[in-house]
């Protein structure tokens, strides 16, 4: 069996590859490199020439040749081998006709945990959020409550301490909250928003600062009470190692669509727990990548619950037909062979390309960038 073409397509926000081999066989995946997905389509046409003809199965060896062939490193050079690796797992599932987690070494649990990507931006809306998420089955709710980054300090945290009460009050103590910042702050000011969110016994928060220093990433795990949680933008084992090494975080978010696919994320998830540390997957970008990460958090001891927003079960995405399907805040494990996702080519029209980085970037009052520190 060969790889006998390879396929392109830019749906909604993002970039979807399709491998077909000369016995037919098909398998797809996705990158999360949503800022820049032009750029990992290029990457995998360059690609294109080394893989075709080449046997679909040996997906460790093609990891490395692809990450190895050039020295050139980044998250559009991972995102586009994580497209590819998922596609390589689902034709290795679809020829031994078994799911993919049968072939990562069998699954650890029989339905995956879920947190919603929810929250409102005023606590009478909160309150009522996090009370529909528990009500619907949801044990985890995720949320941004770090409003008016330019404002002083004490609006900023007592709006995300207003906010994070009234979702502990809607949600009660049965539901574990996630706060995510999206690397807004500062190290002083990470730690300030920590200890006045402390009281509320957050499951953990996640990316208080920019990534630009490993070292001050962990360095903010190391000096608060509140569990951390970062790497949905980190992409090599290299890089978790260092994270953990250094001394945090206590859970740790690689995405499958840019981490290396499955084949390294799995290792990802092997070097935390060493560290014992848990994996909390990343994805928003849709039903494809909730899948491969399924097929990741059965097969790992160290799963906690993975990220899902209810735009997967959007209109939008019906272009991605889907084995799975959620209950209440959990989806079952299915045993279709592969992926378990397979491209809808007549919706492909109907969903035109629109990028989702828009080119602009926050700035504060006096014009310099608010994200820069």
């Amino acid at each position: 069996m060969q790889i006998e073409r390879i396929e392109s397509f830019f749906i909604g926000g993002g970039y979807v590859v399709r491998l077909t081999t000369d016995t037919g066989l098909t398998g797809i995946g996705q990158t999360a490199c949503w800022g820049y997905p032009e750029a990992v389509g290029q990457i995998v046409n360059a690609f294109e020439r080394y893989l075709i003809g080449q046997d679909p199965l040996r997906i460790e060896h093609h990891w490395q040749h692809l990450y190895r062939m050039s020295p050139f490193r980044g998250t559009a050079l991972t995102g586009a081998i994580s497209a590819i690796d998922i596609a390589l797992w689902d034709i290795k599932g679809k020829h031994f006709q078994t799911p993919i987690w049968e072939l990562l070494g069998g699954r650890c649990r029989d339905k995956i945990r879920l947190h919603l990507l929810g929250g409102a931006s005023t606590p009478d809306a909160m309150v009522d959020a996090a009370r529909a998420a528990r009500e619907e089955g949801f044990t985890a709710l995720k949320f941004d409550p770090v409003h008016h980054i330019d404002a002083g300090i004490d609006r900023m945290i007592t709006t995300a301490v207003d906010l994070t009460a009234a979702a502990r009050e809607g949600g009660g103590a049965d539901l574990d909250l996630i706060i995510e910042v999206h690397r807004k702050l500062t190290p002083m000011t990470a730690r300030t928003l920590c200890e006045a969110l402390a009281p509320f016994n957050l499951y953990f928060l996640e990316d208080p600062i920019q990534i630009d220093s490993i070292q001050a990433q962990a360095d903010i795990a190391r000096r608060t009470q509140v569990p951390i949680g970062n790497g949905e933008r980190l992409t090599t084992i290299w890089e978790f190692r260092e994270l953990l090494e250094a001394g945090g975080p206590q859970y740790v978010r690689p995405d499958v669509g840019l981490a290396g696919g499955l084949t390294h994320c799995k290792k990802i998830a092997a070097i935390a727990e060493s560290y014992h540390s848990a994996v909390v997957t990343h994805n928003f970008l849709g039903p494809l990548i909730t899948a491969a990460s399924l097929h990741l958090d059965a097969t790992i001891p160290n799963f906690i619950t993975q990220e899902y927003s209810k735009g997967d079960e959007s209109e939008a995405n019906t272009v991605f037909r889907c084995a799975h399907s959620r209950e209440g805040g959990y989806i079952a494990l299915t045993d279709a062979p592969g992926l378990g996702v397979e491209l809808v080519d007549e919706l492909i029209e109907e969903r035109p390309f629109k990028p989702m980085n828009s080119g602009q970037t926050p700035l504060r009052e006096d014009g310099s960038i608010a994200y820069a520190v």
